[in-house]
């Protein structure tokens, strides 16, 4: 599908947007002098800006649902929905990012403004929301708008209501072949090695990378000559403290883990609200690929270089982000 500008949410497309023309008290240039307007003609109306925009939002958002009811939207052969991850996933998320968790980025420059990428974050939190953290600093911070496609594991694909929700935002299967065509379509694609051996780590193990695969991430920016950019994120690690795992109702459910919080499953549904740990993300610089020979992808020597050294490099960053850490809340 090609690149399509969206929409915001209740506004109108620029080739349909109405240019106001200055009012009886705008300026205005001619050769006979204008007559000073009187003041009852243009009282001041404060309110009036904020209706008018209250009005854009309302028709923006009776069009939107329009859109949706008549199927007069488009999806990739992913099954991106662009679209409802702009006006709507991305509003439900953005509170929790901007208010919540205070998120802080750096180094959004190091993703390319245009063409593929590959950025290769840690991954923690017991639960994947700093995955859905990530999304949304890429979406709003990054000057060109890009948008951040996530690999995900199975397991998400074949929950009920997950699954489709995955699929809307962007999300696709962690497998080299799918990563591979996004890449070479010019997307950038977020991946996070560590799996459920990062996410599910006890707490004690906290902000130590665990093992990185078997490198498969650097093979497939190899073929698609796409550099890599390595992502540090500080903050998940404490919004729910794994202190122990009952695998018997893990295997039960068939979840890799159940993860046991002071919270959860102690305090029911309330143990789900995640503590409101302050978060900083930044992007390192990028390693290049495109320099290397197209059989360097079959190299195993160098596909563990490549990985050692993007991993290396997460954990430096994670490092000195904790020493520069004031508080885990603050």
């Amino acid at each position: 599908m090609a690149d399509a500008k969206v929409i915001p949410f209740g506004e109108e497309p620029r080739s349909r947007r109405k240019v106001k023309r200055p009012g009886r008290g705008g300026r205005r240039t001619a050769l006979a002098p204008v007559p000073e307007p009187r003041r009852q003609e243009a009282p001041e109306q404060p309110s009036g800006a904020a209706g008018a925009s209250l009005e854009q939002r309302i028709a923006g958002g009776l069009r939107f649902l329009r859109r949706r009811l008549t199927g007069e939207y488009e999806v990739d052969d992913f099954g991106y929905d662009e679209e409802l991850t702009d006006q709507v996933l991305m509003s439900v998320l953005r509170p929790l990012y901007e208010k919540y968790f205070r998120v802080e980025v750096k180094g959004i420059e190091n993703i390319p403004a245009d063409g593929g990428a590959l950025i290769v974050a840690n991954h923690s939190g017991t639960l994947p929301l700093d995955g859905l953290m990530l999304q949304v600093a890429v979406h709003d911070h990054h000057p060109a708008g890009r948008h951040l496609r996530l690999l995900a594991a199975d397991l998400v694909f074949v929950l009920p209501v997950i699954n489709e929700l995955a699929r809307k935002a962007g999300h696709t299967l962690a497998c080299a072949e799918d990563a591979q065509r996004l890449l070479e379509r010019g997307e950038v694609v977020g991946v996070m090695p560590e799996g459920f051996k990062g996410i599910g780590k006890p707490f004690g193990d906290r902000y130590k990378l665990q093992r990185f695969g078997r490198g498969g991430f650097v093979s497939t920016a190899l073929r698609a000559g796409v550099p890599i950019v390595p992502c540090s994120i500080v903050g998940a690690e404490e919004i729910y403290p794994k202190i122990g795992d009952a695998k018997t109702v893990a295997r039960l459910l068939g979840f890799p883990y159940f993860p046991l919080t002071p919270t959860f499953p102690w305090f029911g549904p309330l143990g789900l609200v995640p503590l409101p740990t302050k978060w900083t993300i930044q992007f390192g610089e990028p390693i290049p690929t495109d320099g290397y020979p197209a059989e360097a992808a079959d190299d195993p020597m160098l596909m563990f270089n490549l990985t050692d050294q993007v991993r290396e490099t997460i954990q430096h960053t994670l490092y000195k982000l904790l020493v520069q850490r004031r508080s885990v809340f603050f």
